[in-house]
């Protein structure tokens, strides 16, 4: 095994005696110092389900790294989690922890010189942000997902996070009982892991194995099984070996290897968050990657899995029916994977896939067959116009007619249409235009988690367009866009909007446009100001100065 960064620091002289000093105290031995550092980033957190279970995960890993010759070296990350800060002014923290964590994990990494790094995350903003700072740094690295939580269950209906957003716009639309709305609420989280369905979480983890970064197989156990430590036991021997051949994260991380995992976000029903930050990621490992990329993925990659949030199962039961190698062997068959990208393995795509069958089995309906898909094409559209002329993001699945044409109801902030949904003034055939909700204008992009699961809740899921400078929960279905870009703080048109203004959204069209007349729109742009700053000092402030439009990923280092 070759000298590890540390000790070719020490043999050329540049750090002896009191180098070695301190890392004896935290428990190097001669003979220790020439074997490879490994960083496990470690993102427990008691503070939320999602990485609640992460420490037996650290502990195995470790144990599994000093066997193969490491010496693991253990140091914390920042967590928030979604579904608790989802419609507070915590929320705003969600995208910007991204930036921050990808941030800690290079600062400890290459501030110590280490040799690998193992990251384990659970939650929505630890997956990209780890991903990030591996292709960044790019020494070698391996991905462990936390694991997905199990399905809650309230009279016979399986539960996701999910359910209690809904049932709120339920409950309120008269239509669940006091008895139901409590039942939901006690039930929906029965065990650590991280959001059921294929929301951000695991459509993150989900890709990381497509992308090559994860193990095959690993992204959808739940996390209080016994497997997920193995898992995370074997990641580390795996990590061990990357190391002693120093294959690093950009000999995994390419244009094709992206497009593999995209092509698996298409296929299972993912996340709109998926967009913004695989243009992160791409923009991390310096791979050429634009919006309209996703587009061209989508018109020919099918939607394959029946998921929640549009469809009927969570990720345990996709787990169970063969999960993401069945649809990557799928994929491969159909032509439609690199299957000669590396893996962390060492090995191909394509030989990672050797012993998967060919089909789904007949005895599961969660992944259907390549010739009859739940869409003919991915979910995930990109739409332009004159109200998003860098590009935006529609999520398409489940809806019958993914178009409308209506008027406008404008509001300012998430609070706002809230306050509106609640009191029942949104009526069939409204367009909402949630803006000042983008990565400067919010700042940090909060997810419409609570407005979108309310309009459910009351029956206009398919009847009322959304449409925000904001982003959406993985756990959205329904008429909704987002990402539009320039965002409303920038001055895009969408901040030119005003009340009763007719809005289409036309996914057969790739289509996101203001019906308003071009001298109209400049008139108003005209006469547009930007609006005051939210924050002025701390760390918002330093993200509104320094972040990207959506349509680069909401990145902090362009």
């Amino acid at each position: 095994m070759p000298l590890n960064r540390r000790s070719r620091l020490i043999t050329q002289g540049v750090a002896r005696s009191p180098n070695r000093a301190m890392l004896r105290a935290v428990g190097f031995r001669d003979g220790d110092f020439e074997k490879p550092i490994v960083g496990v980033a470690n993102g427990h957190s008691t503070m939320n389900p999602c990485n609640a279970g992460i420490q037996p995960l650290v502990d195995r890993a470790m144990d599994a790294l000093h066997a193969a010759g490491a010496m693991p070296q253990v140091f914390g990350v920042p967590t928030v989690t979604d579904g608790i800060g989802m419609g507070t002014e915590g929320m705003k923290y969600s995208l910007v922890s991204r930036e921050v964590i990808a941030d800690a994990i290079e600062t400890s990494v290459n501030g110590q010189c280490m040799d690998g790094v193992l990251v384990v995350g659970g939650c929505d903003k630890n997956m990209p942000a780890g991903m990030m700072a591996m292709a960044r740094m790019n020494v070698p690295g391996i991905y462990v997902y936390a694991g997905t939580i199990k399905p809650g269950h309230w009279k016979g209906q399986a539960l996701t996070i999910v359910s209690p957003f809904e049932a709120v716009g339920a409950f309120i639309a008269g239509t669940m009982s006091k008895e139901d709305y409590d039942g939901i609420e006690h039930n929906a989280c029965p065990t650590v892991g991280a959001c059921g369905g294929m929301y951000t979480a695991n459509t993150m983890s989900s890709s990381f194995e497509a992308l090559g970064m994860s193990l095959l197989g690993s992204s959808q156990m739940a996390s209080p099984d016994l497997e997920k430590a193995d898992s995370a036991a074997e990641s580390a021997r795996v990590l061990v070996e990357a190391i002693k051949r120093d294959l690093k994260p950009r000999d995994i991380i390419t244009r094709a290897s992206i497009e593999n995992a995209i092509s698996l976000v298409m296929a299972t029903g993912g996340s709109t968050n998926a967009v913004l930050h695989y243009l992160a990621i791409a923009s991390a490992a310096e791979v050429p990657w634009t919006i309209d990329d996703f587009e061209r993925i989508r018109q020919k990659v099918p939607v394959l899995c029946d998921l929640k949030p549009s469809g009927k199962y969570v990720a345990v039961d996709f787990h169970r029916a063969g999960g993401v190698p069945q649809v990557l062997k799928m994929l491969l068959n159909a032509g439609l994977l690199h299957g000669e990208c590396m893996t962390i393995t060492g090995r191909t795509m394509a030989e990672e896939l050797v012993d998967v069958p060919g089909a789904p089995r007949t005895d599961q309906d969660v992944i259907r067959r390549i010739d009859a898909p739940m869409y003919a094409q991915g979910h995930l559209a990109i739409l332009k116009g004159n109200l998003a002329p860098e590009g935006c993001v529609a999520k398409i699945t489940g809806l019958r007619n993914p178009s409308i044409t209506g008027p406008a109801r404008v509001f300012d902030s998430e609070p706002e249409v809230m306050e509106a949904i609640m009191a029942r003034k949104i009526k069939a055939g409204d367009v909402l235009v949630i803006r000042y909700e983008g990565p400067k204008g919010g700042p940090g992009m909060q997810e419409m988690l609570a407005p979108t699961s309310a309009l459910i809740g009351q029956g206009l899921g398919e009847s009322v367009g959304l449409i925000t400078d904001g982003r959406f929960s993985g756990g959205t279905w329904g008429m909704v866009v987002g990402h539009v870009a320039p965002e409303a703080y920038a001055g895009g048109t969408i901040a030119l909007v005003e009340e009763g203004d007719s809005i289409t959204i036309d996914a057969h069209r790739l289509l996101l446009e203001l019906n308003v007349d071009e001298a109209e729109i400049a008139r108003r742009r005209a006469a547009w100001r930007a609006p005051p700053p939210r924050y002025t000092r701390g760390l918002l402030a330093k993200y509104m100065r320094q972040v990207s439009t959506a349509s680069k990923g909401a990145v902090t280092d362009l």
